[in-house]
């Protein structure tokens, strides 16, 4: 739809959308760092105690409000939201709470939802999604993200397993939540995000035009359910993770500040689908409680030229992306582009290639500063700001936790030994762990292991406290007594210039019981080259570049390789086909 039309028959005249000369972005670099930062700051730190009521919106949200009345924050939007065709949205944090009050009360009044009942949302990234989130959060509504790339049976599953009494979507998914209808009893709404009007669905756009935006914010406790992720596992059907408002709404507070060290005159664009926990991390939490704008392109698929085109365009000064993504980026050749306000770089999902963070400092002079999380957590472990990077390292443990690693008895093991990356949640458990997989009691206590929240990745520890990822717990081959991690020898074979990308996998073998295996997506220049030899140059360049033993003994030349809806490559499906499952 037509975003500039849309808005302007949302918003009241009263609300001119902010557009601000981009000289003032910056013009008020650092104003004191504000009470709310310092104070949730704090409680990560364990200086201060979690308070007993906390409410994302009326406590953070509506608090930047007032300071930008008062003209005590820079003249940053809130909300920023920019599309291929050359259209804007542009909030304040008060534009934001007046926006987001009228949808609390949709949600309400229209749709009938009390608080404590569930809301599922399928959308693309496109401004309604961020006024749900904060609309849920007035009203103690349970927010459930989903991506837009889910399928009908996937949507079935979502709406069974969470009982959700509404769900939002596009007009592209409309149809497909329609064939599953009558299997879902206790859906009771459903709302649509689209220009036009469909059969059997509330409009938002056509509600906003009557509904007030008087509303009065919930009091939620603290520990009180936010949101629920569904999250997959290695086995089963994906489970549903409970976050607290307190968990997700301060827990991002001091990886914000010091991992993606942002302060109220930065501008952060996170390039993450919103089904994706990611986009609660980098979106929502960790800018708006430092007080940032957040920064959104609407991204239909993922283009590195578009990603440059928008860094060099647009005054954003912190960015965050896939691995993935800085691959395809460094493959793109960026020194035609200027990114003149870009100051600060990150990146999460998945581990990051030491030659990709190499090649992205050459072409832009910037470090990625590498985070390490779970749905079921906040950050864990980040490279922060003034710390040294360690090249192919996750970083050092992130206040409040205190992350070891162990064995499978749930003791510590020596520095430098491999043993599975866990958090110490004995004598005290940190807020900003997950409440529970919900309806599943055996799976939340099985992630348990002694004092130890165990994450199911494995990893290392070194002397100065640094976490090297060797990989999922299930994704660890085995070959003739060897433990491999796939990452290690991913991060060998990209260094050569005939990867463009890779994933290695255990193969059935009937002498070593299993062997390496790299499925490889070549450079375009290697594309004709003798897959023979090539195989061979590849193998002597692991040999060369780690410890000969994880050579890759099977190599396989693909076209693309699987990956999730965002963009982390799923081993397992490689794995599954190699052992006939």
């Amino acid at each position: 739809f037509i975003m500039r039309s849309f808005v302007k028959s949302w918003i009241p005249q009263c609300l001119q959308i902010l557009r601000s000369p981009c000289r003032l972005f910056h013009g008020c670099n650092r104003l004191l760092t504000s009470q709310i930062i310092l104070y949730y700051d704090s409680v990560n730190q364990c200086e201060k105690e979690l308070p007993e009521y906390f409410n994302f919106a009326s406590d953070v949200l509506d608090k930047w409000s007032q300071l930008e009345k008062d003209g005590r924050r820079p003249a940053n939007p809130a909300f920023w939201w920019v599309n291929d065709e050359g259209e804007e949205v542009k909030w304040s944090f008060e534009e934001l709470g007046f926006l987001s009050r009228k949808t609390a009360n949709i949600l309400s009044e229209a749709c009938g939802l009390q608080r404590g009942d569930r809301i599922i949302a399928v959308l693309p990234r496109v401004p309604e999604w961020w006024l749900l989130n904060v609309a849920c959060m007035r009203t103690g509504i349970v927010f459930i993200p989903g991506t837009s790339q889910l399928t009908a049976k996937d949507i079935l599953y979502r709406l069974q397993a969470s009982k959700a009494k509404c769900i939002v979507t596009s007009d592209t998914l409309a149809p497909a939540v329609e064939s599953v209808m009558s299997e879902c009893h206790f859906l009771k709404t459903k709302l649509i995000v689209a220009k036009g009007s469909r059969d059997g669905w509330l409009n938002l756009k056509e509600l906003f035009a009557v509904t007030s935006a008087d509303h009065k914010c919930v009091k939620t406790r603290s520990q009180d359910p936010m949101l629920i992720y569904f999250t997959s596992g290695s086995t089963g059907s994906p489970k549903m993770v409970v976050q607290s408002h307190g968990s997700y709404g301060i827990g991002f507070a001091t990886s914000g500040r010091y991992w993606m060290n942002l302060t109220p005159s930065d501008i952060m664009w996170n390039t993450s689908d919103t089904g994706w926990v990611k986009a609660a991390w980098s979106s929502v939490f960790a800018p708006w409680i430092n007080g940032s704008c957040v920064f959104v392109h609407s991204l239909p698929e993922f283009k590195p030229a578009v990603i440059a085109e928008t860094l060099s365009r647009y005054p954003i000064t912190t960015f965050c992306t896939a691995p993935t993504a800085y691959r395809m980026l460094v493959q793109h050749c960026l020194s035609s582009y200027k990114f003149m306000s870009l100051k600060h770089c990150l990146s999460g999902g998945e581990a990051l290639n030491p030659e990709v963070m190499e090649q992205w400092k050459i072409q832009t002079g910037l470090d990625i500063y590498e985070g390490y999380g779970q749905t079921e957590t906040v950050t864990i472990c980040a490279n922060m700001k003034g710390m040294k990077i360690k090249p192919g390292s996750l970083g050092k443990a992130v206040p409040p936790y205190d992350v070891q690693i162990i064995d499978d008895h749930g003791t510590v093991v020596p520095v430098g030994k491999e043993g599975n990356i866990a958090i110490r949640v004995q004598p005290e458990r940190p807020f900003c762990m997950f409440s529970e997989y919900l309806d599943n009691p055996e799976k939340t206590a099985a992630c348990m292991s002694g004092n130890f929240y165990v994450t199911g990745d494995r990893g290392i520890m070194d002397e100065e406290g640094y976490v090297w990822f060797v990989g999922r717990s299930d994704d660890i081959i085995n070959s003739s007594g060897y433990r491999i991690g796939p990452f290690e020898v991913e991060s060998a074979l990209i260094q050569h210039p005939a990867v463009m990308e890779s994933a290695v996998v255990s193969s059935p073998d009937p002498v070593r019981g299993e062997v390496v295996k790299a499925f490889i997506v070549l450079a375009p220049a290697f594309v004709s080259h003798d897959p023979e030899k090539l195989t061979q140059d590849l193998q002597q360049h692991v040999k060369k570049v780690t410890a000969p033993y994880k050579y890759p003994r099977k190599v396989e030349f693909v076209q693309a390789l699987p990956k999730t809806a965002t963009g982390k490559i799923q081993r397992k499906v490689l794995r599954n086909k190699e052992w006939g499952k």
